[in-house]
């Protein structure tokens, strides 16, 4: 089986953009930055302890960060545009 790295898919591609990231313990949400191969940058980042529903436009509990905040990329299971 071939593999075929795409350059700017994943996580590249959503630079700019507000996404979540569902990680082993936590769930982040923010404007993401930055990316290199261990982390991402978040800013205007957001910690979210309780979600309510997925697709109703707020979080139910979601806390600001102090500032600009790295995620360890190896803690994603997985990411996307929610909110």
């Amino acid at each position: 089986m071939l593999v075929e790295e795409i350059k700017g898919e994943g996580l590249e591609k959503l630079i700019g953009k507000k996404i979540t990231l569902f990680c082993l313990n936590y769930i982040y949400t923010g404007l993401l930055k930055g990316v290199n191969t261990t982390c991402v940058l978040l800013s205007d980042a957001k910690i979210v302890y309780e979600t309510g529903e997925l697709n109703s436009g707020d979080w139910k509990d979601a806390q600001p960060l102090p500032n600009d905040w790295y995620v360890q990329v190896s803690a994603i299971e997985s990411f996307g545009i929610l909110k």
